[in-house]
C-alpha cells in the first residue's frame, strides 16, 4: 500500500466510527427509555399505585407494554391518563 490509499483508508475508517457512534448513542438512549417505561409500568402494578386515584391496576398485555416500551416514560403516562379515562387498550 502506498501512502495515499492508507490515507483514505483511515479516512474512510474515521468517517465510519463517527457514524457509528452517532448512530448507537441513540439507539442506546432508545432502549434505556424503553427498559424504563416498561420497568414502570409494571412498579405501578407492584404497588398498586393507581388504587391511589380509585382504579385498578393497569392490565398488563401486549398493547400496554408496546406504548410504554416505545415511548418510554411518556408512554407509560399516556397509558396511566387512558387507563384512568377508561379507555381500554
Amino acid at each position: 500500500m502506498d501512502i495515499l490509499s492508507s490515507g483514505v483508508l483511515i479516512l474512510l475508517a474515521i468517517v465510519v466510527a463517527f457514524i457509528l457512534y452517532y448512530l448507537l448513542k441513540d439507539v442506546i438512549t432508545l432502549v434505556v427509555n424503553a427498559i424504563v417505561g416498561v420497568i414502570v409500568l409494571f412498579l405501578l402494578n407492584l404497588f398498586h399505585i393507581m388504587s391511589l386515584f380509585g382504579a385498578s391496576d393497569i392490565p398488563i398485555d401486549w398493547i400496554t407494554i408496546l406504548v410504554s416500551a416505545i415511548g418510554g416514560l411518556v408512554g407509560v403516562i399516556i397509558v396511566i391518563i387512558l387507563h384512568l379515562a377508561g379507555v381500554v387498550l
